[in-house]
């Protein structure tokens, strides 16, 4: 079988690289190809794009990019339709992804889309395109099941991938801390600035100005910074040096997991960052910033009551949520503080956690591309 397929972020290449080893061990002889990162590549996809250039969010930041992302997805289209492939399945980028699916349907390919877009929380009218891109929505939370379930469009909720792989040592808080370095005997938290280059401009100084307020009040206590590459280490590592390089601050490439894992509390951007924290058992604090103008907008469009993942699985407000202008250190380190000091809170919390963990672990890899090959006719 051969199938065309498109990662637009390093959360996608993690999810294309295990449903491309999953439909591996169901067909010796998959091809594929399209776009996608490091890991999607050694998974065996032949990429034909280079994944980074689509790692844009915020309804600005997609438009300042149209011309270079619209030219990216002509050629790509132009090359699945002269050489159409069983199935094509677009991961999570929907700005993307949705009207190349689109064109390539509507001339006879085969197509789904896994991650839903979070058309349940704004811009809701983007359903009806969605009928029109996509044979089968592969989704990831169960309340997004029974939205497309409502709509007449043909879904199957997998699981989430990581609720899989996030077991046996990852929530061992010793080994993670003797693995980074850090004092098994003094409290740590966890810094996650999300894994974009317009995520670190918005959310780096706040973090490392609440590390500041935190350290200041408990002198004991140990800050982990996760970087998600090389780039993202420089730019925490220059502010860091700019703000006060004697802070105790430690940054760590590539180890976000461990980061977690040995934290007593998380700061971290929303998204898939806080989902590895929920599954790890952390209690933890949500924080967002955009542009002015992607606010705005997000602000009139926007029509659920929660923006973090925890919250929207519960159904309800189980951690804080901090957004916009209200990211702002002093805010920040107040909503750490409180995890800090209130252990039956942290109790609660890791039951609630523990719960939607059970939901999630559907061995989503596998559950995702049996569906596609039941998709395909194979």
């Amino acid at each position: 079988m051969r199938i065309g397929i498109v990662a637009g972020e390093p959360s996608g290449d993690r999810l294309g690289a295990g449903l491309i080893a999953a439909l591996r061990c169901r067909d010796d002889d998959l091809e594929v190809e399209g776009i996608g990162g490091a890991r999607m590549q050694e998974a065996g996809c032949k990429l034909l794009y280079p994944m980074d250039r689509l790692a844009v969010m915020g309804v600005f930041e997609v438009l300042g990019r149209y011309r270079e992302l619209a030219a990216a997805r002509s050629r790509l289209a132009e090359h699945f339709l002269s050489s159409p492939p069983d199935l094509f399945v677009g991961i999570d980028a929907p700005e993307f992804n949705l009207a190349l699916e689109e064109r390539l349907r509507a001339a006879g390919v085969r197509t789904a889309h896994y991650v839903s877009p979070q058309v349940w929380a704004w811009r809701p009218w983007r359903v009806r395109r969605i009928g029109r891109a996509v044979d089968l929505m592969l989704v990831l939370f169960p309340f997004e099941e029974n939205f497309y379930r409502a709509h007449g469009i043909p879904v199957k909720f997998v699981g989430h991938p990581l609720a899989d792989e996030m077991i046996a040592d990852a929530n061992d808080k010793e080994a993670a801390r003797a693995a980074l370095g850090l004092s098994s005997d003094r409290p740590v938290v966890g810094l996650l600035p999300g894994s974009r280059s317009n995520e670190w401009r918005y959310h780096v100084e706040p973090f490392l100005r609440s590390a500041l307020e935190l350290c200041a009040a408990r002198p004991d206590l140990q800050c982990a910074f996760a970087a998600s590459g090389r780039e993202g280490r420089l730019y925490i590592e220059g502010i860091l040096h700019r703000l006060d390089p004697e802070l105790p601050i430690k940054v760590f490439e590539q180890r976000t997991r461990e980061v977690i894992a040995a934290a007593d509390v998380v700061l971290t951007v929303s998204g898939t960052a806080s989902l590895e924290t929920l599954l790890v058992g952390r209690p933890m604090v949500v924080s967002y910033r955009m542009s002015a103008l992607s606010y705005l907008i997000a602000r009139l469009l926007v029509r659920v009551p929660y923006f973090s993942l925890p919250n929207l699985l519960a159904g309800r407000r189980l951690v804080p949520e901090i957004l916009q202008s209200e990211v702002e250190p002093r805010r920040l380190a107040r909503e750490v503080s409180r995890w800090l000091d209130d252990p039956v809170a942290v109790e609660d919390l890791k039951q609630a956690f523990s719960a939607i963990r059970l939901v999630l672990r559907r061995q989503a890899s596998h559950t995702a591309a049996a569906a596609l090959l039941d998709l395909a006719g194979k």
